[in-house]
């Protein structure tokens, strides 16, 4: 039998419990990368034919953190994002993610949104996951349908998040 979404998301709760700070983070990205080897596990979580884009397939009751399928239909992108209070680790189960990582350059000040320069951008391909620790800015871009398994911290649906924008440059 292959791998298991109980026994993937028992081995995550392992991994956040048995390790601290960026080591933890770092043990349930290989949990993720060992799901994201196991086609029948995506299939059954993530098939292409999941009607919505995104939604919960595990939450755990002690440590709160949630396992996430997303199925995108079609080119996406997304504006620069942390995931406010917590983390989160995606995992590419199909196509590819054009992944942009942002330095904040002006923190948010009440209702002025926080300003970013872009520090890097990657390709995530099938099999890759990322860690973002709190407070981590990234945004997507995906030219074509892509899949994906997402473990937050926590679940992100109703927290509140700063709002960021790219900074505009100087002009001379």
């Amino acid at each position: 039998m292959g791998y298991t979404l109980e026994a993937f998301a028992a081995d995550c709760k392992a991994a956040l419990k048995n390790n601290t700070g960026d080591a933890a983070l770092e043990a349930a990205a290989e949990c993720l990368r060992k799901a994201l080897r196991d086609q029948d596990l995506v299939e059954k979580y993530v098939p292409e034919t999941m009607p919505e884009e995104k939604k919960i397939i595990f939450e755990d009751p002690d440590l709160g953190f949630v396992i996430r399928a997303h199925n995108y239909k079609g080119a996406k992108g997304g504006s620069p994002h942390d995931h406010g209070p917590t983390w989160a680790i995606y995992g590419q189960a199909s196509g590819e993610t054009t992944m942009t990582e942002w330095k904040i350059v002006r923190p948010a000040n009440g209702d002025d949104p926080a300003l970013v320069e872009k520090e890097k951008t990657y390709t995530m391909k099938t099999g890759d996951a990322q860690v973002y620790p709190v407070g981590t800015v990234h945004a997507p871009f995906r030219e074509d349908s892509t899949r994906l398994i997402r473990i937050e911290g926590q679940n992100c649906d109703n927290l509140t998040r700063p709002k960021i924008k790219e900074a505009v440059p100087a002009t001379v």
